[in-house]
């Protein structure tokens, strides 16, 4: 607030990820599950050791540039949350397995096409141990994933079938790409899911398919994962370690999953006894450039500053420097209307106290798509000091 640093600027508020990492220890605890976060949504390495001395499993990944940013990192443990294909992704995995025999890695898979192909580039390369592979389970209308126990079997039999180069480490699903026309009915078919899992890793256990111990079982993003910790810890009388993979709890939001956290409290009671829910950590500041009409003002941040793919940024507060002491919440009728690259439409009261020159504080509807417009962000305590910064690597 005393303008050394540039605006617009995404910055995190310590308290809110001090008070979201406990929470999620302690979810952790109560729940008796483990966490991958998913590295996609802050890709900053800063953050991947934060959640890694919190206790994380792992950390998960979509792509192979994710991989390299996790592995130049130092992170030892790493579970790709999509199908590894490709020449290149392929080759740079089995090379870093064979490079690091410290280094973990697990991939997903739900075809046998593709186990046909990473057997043969195992064979090729030479790992010198195999490549772990968890076989994917999916809805019908969904996204990836196997969609009847017949076909994951098929697939785990395939992997098992190519050892030594492969090896069946568990089963995965990710319940947030649930079909459904309504919540009730995303929530009923994520039950089908964990019930579709749960039957793939008993079948797959007695069959003698998974050779990791324990038999790992994944899903769990940030909107639905108190309904995945419904999956066995023991499958097939094997010990199970259940994963989830929320990438956004650590730093939350006002919209999207501030509503999911929500609905969980109601649909999973026992969460309230942890307290205090998650809070936002994230808020976006930028100037008023222009008060064209007295229903009108203009801030120095746009498209690519803020977050606009579920909603428009909200305007929280307003300070103006050299003579507020400290961020003012703004009353109702502060309203984003429109963005463009640099500029965002605030409607708000014609009589309202906004100057040209006046910092006004934005809280955002997505995490995983505000990281990604910055490079630096630093963590600022209650009174916006900064007191550290992370870096982001997309």
């Amino acid at each position: 607030m005393r303008e050394d640093l540039p605006l617009p600027l995404a910055l995190l508020k310590a308290s809110s990820l001090d008070h979201n990492a406990r929470w999620m220890r302690a979810f952790l605890a109560s729940a008796g599950v483990a966490i991958a976060p998913h590295g996609k949504t802050t890709m900053s390495p800063e953050l991947f050791a934060r959640q890694m001395a919190d206790g994380a499993w792992g950390i998960t990944v979509a792509t192979v540039q994710q991989l390299r940013v996790c592995r130049d990192a130092g992170i030892a443990r790493v579970l790709m949350a999509n199908q590894l294909v490709g020449r290149q992704a392929i080759a740079y995995a089995l090379d870093e397995l064979a490079r690091d025999p410290g280094f973990e890695f697990f991939a997903i898979v739900d075809s046998v096409a593709l186990v046909d192909r990473l057997a043969a580039a195992a064979k090729t390369r030479h790992a010198g141990r195999p490549l772990s592979l968890l076989v994917e389970c999916g809805f019908a209308g969904g996204r990836t994933g196997c969609r009847t126990v017949d076909d994951a079997m098929a697939v785990a039999r395939r992997v098992a079938a190519a050892r030594p180069w492969l090896t069946l480490a568990g089963i995965e699903g990710y319940e947030g790409a649930a079909p459904g026309a309504t919540l009730a009915e995303r929530e009923s078919r994520i039950i089908e899911l964990v019930a579709f899992m749960t039957e793939v890793a008993g079948r797959s256990v007695a069959e003698g398919l998974i050779d990791a111990d324990p038999v790992l079982l994944s899903a769990g993003g940030s909107a639905y994962f108190d309904l995945v910790t419904a999956l066995p810890r023991v499958a097939g009388g094997r010990r199970a370690q259940v994963i989830l993979r929320s990438g956004c709890y650590l730093t939350h939001d006002s919209d999207r999953y501030a509503l999911a956290a929500a609905r969980m409290r109601e649909r999973t009671p026992s969460i309230v006894a942890l307290g205090e829910g998650l809070r936002d950590a994230i808020e976006v500041w930028s100037y008023v450039q222009s008060r064209p009409e007295p229903a009108l003002a203009i801030l120095t941040m746009g498209k690519r500053d803020v977050p606009y793919d579920i909603h428009l940024p909200y305007p929280r507060w307003r300070f103006r420097p050299g003579v507020d002491a400290k961020p003012v919440p703004l009353a109702g009728g502060f309203t984003v209307t429109a963005l463009n690259d640099q500029h965002a439409y605030l409607a708000l009261p014609a009589d309202a106290s906004l100057e040209v020159g006046d910092m006004v504080g934005c809280a955002i509807s997505h995490p995983c798509t505000t990281f990604d417009k910055w490079r630096f962000m630093p963590i600022v305590d209650d009174d916006y000091r900064v007191v550290d910064a992370i870096t982001t690597h997309f």
